[in-house]
């Protein structure tokens, strides 16, 4: 209702008429804040009475204190605009508490509203008010009811936000107890009664995820509840329950669209910190540029690379030793003969199957053997120096200084 509008049938109510108005209503606000409980209790047997410090009923409150709030603005001619009481925000935080929504409680109020209507048409009847202003007194109240609904929701969406704020926290303390090494060998018990705070089922096997933020706004992965977030990390965490249960690849991979990172392999549930090694540095590769990024991969996908890259130090050291013979020659030489090794390590094939690997002649192959025969002499007919020297091998080829044998 525009109340500064010139034309207002309310104004238009001489004031010792709307004094007394007020004053009627005023006087009925008690009885009528009672009957309208008791009907919204008959029509919503359901209902939770939740009590104040005093003992009585907090709705009992919020309605009467509606009420005196309402005929006060009356008597004001409306002019001013008047909340509803802050107990209607608690009456929002209720519902959360109490795992409703707010759609009853609004039908509730709409009951509530048109129930005091009623009565305060009987007594601007009562004390002859003019049907036009009766009919401001009523879109008054549907605004006010606007207003209520306004505070609940501001209530209700603080108490979300709260409650989703304290599921976090304690996500990330299950998560920290999750992922840390324990001396213990049994933490199942404490695993259980974290993981029952925030209503997370225990799975038998976890994989734990890595992820690498494409920017610093980027939105989250879009994962299900049953799937631990942690985006507090500068980088994130995820574990991921049964991870090899139908359909799960296929979820993470479009609920990750966007996001790089690895997960780690399925391990038992007290295991995770295993999960999480791998998982870090798959990451690790990744930043080197030595894995792919753009995705999520799968550690398990990635075996070889992850078995032999971490390991430079040692890996750097038995290929100075075992690789020694390359210093003698060229660079160029000293690649195509590496290349020509590793292919004659993995196949154990003759000329023409490693000639067709490296698509070279057969001559080539040949010559290229009878080079590495002289340079490494029996070494290469020992099975111990075969194994290291194609780890080495390998290991160069995964860091991209061999060429890839073709799929």
């Amino acid at each position: 209702m525009p109340t500064t509008s010139t034309d207002s049938a309310w104004r238009k109510v001489p004031r010792p008429q709307v004094r007394r108005f007020a004053e009627l209503a005023l006087d009925e606000v008690p009885d009528l804040a009672q009957s309208i409980l008791r009907q919204i209790r008959r029509e919503y047997p359901g209902l939770p009475l939740t009590l104040d410090e005093s003992g009585e009923p907090l709705a009992l409150v919020g309605i009467r204190r509606a009420l005196e709030q309402f005929v006060g603005s009356m008597a004001d001619g409306f002019g001013l605009p008047r909340e509803p009481p802050y107990v209607f925000q608690e009456f929002g935080r209720d519902q959360v508490l109490s795992g409703r929504s707010l759609n009853s409680l609004q039908a509730i109020y709409r009951l509530g509203v048109k129930l005091a209507w009623r009565r305060l048409a009987e007594l601007g009847d009562k004390v002859g008010i003019p049907a036009p202003a009766m009919y401001e007194v009523a879109e008054s109240g549907f605004e006010y009811l606007d207003g209520m609904v306004a505070e609940t929701m501001r209530g209700y969406a603080e108490a979300v936000a709260l409650q989703a704020n304290e599921r976090m926290r304690l996500q990330r303390q299950l998560l920290d107890q999750l992922l840390t090494e324990w001396p213990r060998a049994d933490r199942s018990g404490m695993l259980a009664e974290r993981a029952a705070r925030i209503g997370w089922a225990l799975p038998h096997r976890v994989a734990v995820a890595v992820l690498l933020r494409p920017a610093r706004e980027a939105v989250a992965p879009a994962v299900g509840q049953d799937v631990l977030l942690d985006m507090e990390r500068e980088q994130p965490r995820m574990v991921v329950p049964e991870p090899d249960a139908a359909g799960r690849p296929e979820l993470l991979r479009r609920a990750t669209a966007g996001w790089s990172g690895a997960l780690g392999p399925s391990v038992p549930l007290v295991q995770a910190p295993k999960s999480l090694r791998w998982a870090a540095a798959a990451v690790q590769l990744i930043e080197r540029g030595l894995l792919p990024g753009g995705a999520v991969v799968q550690c398990t996908d990635y075996t070889e690379a992850l078995v032999l890259l971490p390991a430079e130090e040692l890996l750097g050291d038995l290929d100075r030793r075992r690789l020694a013979p390359l210093l003698t020659c060229g660079p160029a030489q000293a690649r195509h003969l590496a290349e020509t090794l590793l292919a004659w390590l993995e196949t154990r094939g003759g000329t023409m199957e490693i000639a067709a690997r490296l698509g070279v002649h057969p001559q080539t192959v040949r010559y290229r053997l009878r080079q590495i025969r002289e340079l490494w002499g029996d070494e290469v007919a020992d099975p111990d120096r075969r194994f290291e020297l194609e780890l080495v091998l390998r290991a160069r080829r995964l860091r991209g200084e061999l060429a890839s044998p073709p799929e």
